[in-house]
This record gives structure tokens, sequence and C-alpha cells, in this order.
């Protein structure tokens, strides 16, 4: 099944305003002594301090991220250093340089798709041992034989494919498409913000190297805010895992409880709960109940007039719609049930799964024997005089949820009406 649609233009946000703010800072021509100053250290206080926040949380991969950046910064920040003070490179300046426009995108993207799966300290002495022997191969050939592996380094291989634009060596050209293609790969099958901040880092990267000598400050501004993408991704990870269902995607009972201290004078609450699941559970197995909460979380969260879906826990849901009386909202939560109880669930093994949409479109569209169907209960409250806390509303349609239940299931039911008008309200639907 396809993965695209949890593709979000979220995940890409944080780190495309740090490439943004990255670029501008950059093009300014006249800094103050403070922003100078503040350059100049930039890239040491974000590697501690983003480096110390992925160490507590035990994020090895983002750690060595940042470490990558930061030698980098280092070697050709030597180099810029000497070339401002003065005024000409150093001797061994162009192979330096070579090496990082080479290995840096090399080593970013080999630390980026290393998955964290043994043990972790061992993963960090793998992950150190491999930076380490690549660092002392090229500090050794470096040492060495500077000329013949610069005369390596920036040999046309190709010239055919170089162009008048190509301001690094050819061979980092297709190091950078590969990383580039590799990166976004590994972010359409696992969307993350993690995966998201990688691609729009290598970017940056990319951009930062040719500009190097030229754009003074472009090489801190720019490391710098690459690791800033690293940090920032992994707190929007850590948001994510303490606000969002993983199972489902949907706002968890955590995110539930902030929205609700931000409610208005008038909304309403709705508690939802999946009819006979843990009998549906034990019948079909836990693998087709989580499909089930997967499906109803799906129709409610395309929920009309305005209304917001939460997972309450279980099988229960919660649907919150902000400035909004219980007469609007009856005929949206009236909807989102039918959605739901007219949906054929097609039961199959694992090996039989349809490979992509239309083939489970068609599957769906054929009778079949081994199809099922769910229905919720829906039980409705909004805030009255009675009710003035949020609590207090959401205890409500609990109650009218109980009601509902107690009413034959698949049907809704505001607070303080009877089980015998929500039987009738469900007959003349």
């Amino acid at each position: 099944m396809s993965r695209l649609p949890a593709v979000r233009f979220s995940h890409f946000l944080p780190s495309l305003l740090l490439l943004l703010a990255g670029l501008a800072a950059a093009y300014v021509k006249d800094l103050s002594v403070f922003f100078t100053s503040l350059f100049n250290v930039l890239p040491t206080l974000v590697l501690l301090l983003g480096g110390a926040y992925c160490a507590v949380y035990r994020r090895q991969r983002e750690l060595f991220l940042m470490v990558t950046v930061y030698i980098a910064y280092f070697l050709l920040d030597t180099q810029t250093d000497y070339y401002r003070d003065h005024g000409k490179v150093r001797d061994d300046a162009a192979v330096v340089f070579h090496l990082c426009c080479l290995l840096l995108p090399l080593m970013f993207c080999l630390f980026a798709v290393w998955q964290e799966r043994t043990h972790l300290f061992q993963d960090m002495v793998a992950r150190f041992a491999v930076l380490l022997a690549v660092g002392s191969v090229a500090l050794g050939l470096e040492q060495s034989f500077p000329e013949p592996l610069l005369g390596w380094l920036a040999a046309i291989r190709w010239p055919a494919l170089h162009g008048q634009w190509m301001s690094l060596i050819q061979l980092a050209y297709p190091v950078f498409l590969a990383s580039f293609v590799l990166l976004v790969v590994q972010y359409l099958r696992n969307p993350r913000p993690l995966h998201a901040a990688q691609v729009v880092g290598l970017l940056g990267i990319f951009w930062m190297l040719p500009k190097t000598f030229i754009l003074p400050f472009t090489l801190n501004i720019m490391c710098s805010q690459v690791m800033l993408m690293i940090a920032a991704a992994v707190s929007h990870e850590a948001y994510q895992m303490a606000f969002r269902d993983e199972l489902t995607g949907l706002p968890g009972r955590r995110a539930l409880n902030e929205r609700m201290q931000r409610l208005g004078r008038n909304y309403v609450l709705a508690m939802t709960d999946v009819d006979h699941f843990k009998k549906f559970n034990d019948t079909h197995g836990h693998d087709v109940g989580d499909q089930v909460l997967r499906l109803v979380a799906s129709k409610l969260s395309k929920v009309t007039g305005g209304g917001r879906a939460y997972r309450y826990g279980g099988e229960e849901f919660a649907l919150v719609f902000a400035a909004k009386t219980l007469e609007e909202c009856l005929p949206h939560l009236e909807e989102v049930r039918e959605a739901i109880a007219t949906y054929n669930i097609q039961l199959r093994n694992k090996e039989s799964r349809p490979q992509d949409d239309q083939s489970g479109r068609q599957r769906r569209g054929a009778a079949a024997s081994s199809s099922v169907s769910v229905t919720i209960s829906i039980g409705a409250a909004e805030r009255l005089a009675e009710h003035r806390s949020p609590e207090e509303v959401l205890k409500s349609a609990d109650q009218a949820l109980y009601n509902a239940k107690g009413a034959g299931r698949n049907c809704v039911v505001p607070f303080g009406q009877n089980r015998r008008g929500a039987v009738r309200m469900t007959a003349n639907n």
C-alpha cells in the first residue's frame, strides 16, 4: 500500500525556514560586531547544545550527523580564516576543500540512512569507527600524497557532462545526486521530520560549499543551520511521540487535554466508541482490530463541520467542534457515522494484501463472504450553563455515549436525550 499520503509539508517546514533564514543571513553584507562574533561561535554552540540534546535522548544517528557537519566546518573554517588574514589560500587549501566536497555528502548520507538497530553502545562504537577510518585514510593520503590526490580529485572524467556552472570537482556532483535520491527515497518510504530535515540539510550543504570562500560567514551560518535542522527534527519527533497516536496518526489524549483548555465559550464535544470491538478483536485477531481502528480514525479525521478528531484511548475517539452548537454538529456526526457503517472491510491474509489503492478498491467493490462492517456509537454534548468546564462537557458526552450503546448502538445521541428518542432518530435516518 502506498505511503505517499503520509507525506506532510509540516515535516519540511522547520528545516525550510531555517534554510531560508541561513540564505538571508549569508547574503547580508554589513554585519554588526555582535553578529560577526556570534557567527564565529555559533557552530560550536549548536553542536554542544544539539549534541547534548541528542545524547540525552540517545539519538546516535542525529549526533553523528552533527559531528560530521562540524568536522567539515572545522576543516574549512581553518582555510577561510587563513584566507581572510593573509589574502591568499594555504598550500593545502585545494586538496582539503575538494576532500570535504567529496566526503561530506558521502558521510552525511551514510549516517542518515544508517538505522539504529543494534545495542546503543555498539552502534556508537561502529559509527565512530567508520568516521575515524574514513578520516584517517583521508588525512593520511592528504599528508603523504597531496599532489597525486589533488590531481585525482580535480580530474574531469566526463568532459561531455562538465559545464561552466560547475564550481565543485566533478566527482562531487554524482555523489550529491546519489545522496539526494537516496535520502528522498528514505523519506518516501518512511515519512518522518528527521528524514525531511536530512533532505533539506543536504541541499543547504550543496549550496554552501561553492560559496565558502566567496561569501563571508557562509560556512558558519549554513553549518549551524544544518545542525539546527537535525536538532529541530528531533524535537519535532519527540513532540509527535508525546501528542500523536502512533497507530492511527490522530492527535492523542494529551493533545486533546491541551485543546480543551483553549476552547472558547461555545463548543461541542463528542465521544465515539467502536461497537463490539472486543468481540471483533477476539474473533478476527489484533491485526484486523488495528486495521479497524485505523479505518475509523481515517473516517473521523475527515469529519465535516470544523470538527477535529482525537484518539482518546483503546477503541474510543473524541471529536471537538469549536464555536459550534449541538444542533449544527449533529448532521456532521450522523454523516461520519453512516460513512463508517456503510464501509465494508475485506478480511484477507497478509500475503494477499493489494499492492496499490486501485487493486484495493477493486477488491472492495467485488462481493466477498470475508467482508465485515464496523459501526460506531456517538454521544455528543455542548457547553451549557451547568457545564462550565470542558471536563464536565466531556463527561456529559461520555454519558450520552453510554445512552447510545443502550439504545442499540450505531447511532448518535445528544446529551439529555433518552434511549427511546435515540432509537427513533436512528430509524428515521
